[in-house]
């Protein structure tokens, strides 16, 4: 069985119920969620050896949040206790024209005083084939950066390949400093994972063509910008989730992989989504493509496989993505009827 090591930040997500605004309603549902904590739990139903790095508060909140990744198929075996709390966030669904909202209460959170020297990831990554993070925890402070650095050197000193998804987060830093700490990183990475906004934030490179609000995308330049950012940063494989923002409620899906190996360039299917909850969409796809790629399937396959996955999360509630790689694989292979199974 192939593992994959993930490290990041797992949080206390808090929405109203339904499509209700913030507060509308005195009740609030309480889940758990982040990036590489997503990217496990996809990898565990999956069936992969799914290991999740991080570092949570000794007390029930940090509980909270280990429970609900062991639930999941997730090891937890590793995660850190310590710290004084849990970093959460407000989530809002919008619908039509309304857009969705999401508001932090993230600082001093366990995970950003993660310092190097802190996770032994000379035993945590003995024998993993694939470690994965993103650029959301170097964004939580020069201590987790480091943390991640040392992670990304460590994986490769092991013989694992990297994934990176760029994920940048305007307001957790500008994008001088994304790029001071990211572009560094992203020369250790296998695979980027990234959409137009990342590329351009966390890298300063410019997508040409590039108009989602618009719902206008020019394939010519994201090949080119992929083509760029390879040869720039030695990256084999870039991959490009492109969404089409219709509204709140409906969302062209689809991606591009470039494979600098073959020089080949390829585009997805793309999926016409009605949006249930679109948060951990590109967490999903980052999944889909890792268990594609760690798992034999060549580059297209990986590609198909990961978009599909990533359409149906975004179908579910909650930040975690639920499906098997039989659902994925029948999208992925063209059926689209949402016809009941019996």
């Amino acid at each position: 069985m192939k593992r994959v090591v993930t490290f990041g930040e797992i949080m206390l997500r808090l929405s109203p119920p339904g499509l209700e605004r913030l507060f509308q309603s005195p009740a609030m549902s309480a889940t758990f969620g982040g990036g590489e904590a997503n990217v496990s739990v996809s990898l565990a139903h999956f069936g992969l050896d799914s290991r999740y790095v991080s570092r949570v508060p000794a007390n029930a909140i940090g509980d909270g949040a280990v429970r609900s990744l062991r639930a999941e198929g997730v090891d937890v075996s590793d995660v850190l206790r310590g710290g004084d709390r849990l970093g959460i966030y407000f989530a809002e669904t919008g619908a039509s024209q309304r857009a969705s909202t999401v508001v932090y209460d993230r600082a001093h959170a366990a995970i950003a005083e993660a310092r190097p020297g802190m996770f032994d990831w000379a035993r945590i990554l003995r024998g993993a084939d694939w470690f994965h993070v993103t650029g959301i925890t170097p964004a939580l402070g020069a201590g987790p950066a480091a943390a991640t650095r040392e992670a990304l050197d460590a994986a490769r000193q092991a013989g694992a390949k990297v994934s990176i998804d760029l994920n940048y987060r305007k307001k957790l830093w500008s994008e001088a400093e994304a790029q001071e700490t990211m572009r560094p990183l992203a020369a250790r990475a296998d695979v980027l994972i990234a959409n137009e906004e990342d590329i351009q934030a966390c890298l300063g490179v410019q997508v040409a063509g590039a108009d989602v609000v618009a719902g206008a995308l020019d394939v010519d330049g994201y090949r080119e910008t992929a083509r760029s950012v390879s040869r720039e940063f030695g990256i084999p494989f870039i991959a490009i989730t492109l969404r089409e923002s219709v509204s709140a409620s409906r969302n062209g899906w689809s991606a591009v992989l470039h494979d600098a190996t073959s020089g080949l360039f390829h585009r997805s299917p793309r999926y016409d989504v009605t949006l249930v909850d679109r948060i951990g969409g590109g967490d999903s796809f980052a999944a889909g493509l890792v268990f594609g790629l760690v798992t034999g399937r060549n580059p297209e396959e990986a590609l198909r496989f990961a978009v599909a996955a990533s359409a149906l999360k975004q179908t579910i509630p909650g930040d975690f993505n639920r499906i098997t790689v039989a659902e994925a694989d029948r999208l992925a292979k063209g059926d689209e009827s949402g016809r009941v199974q019996r």
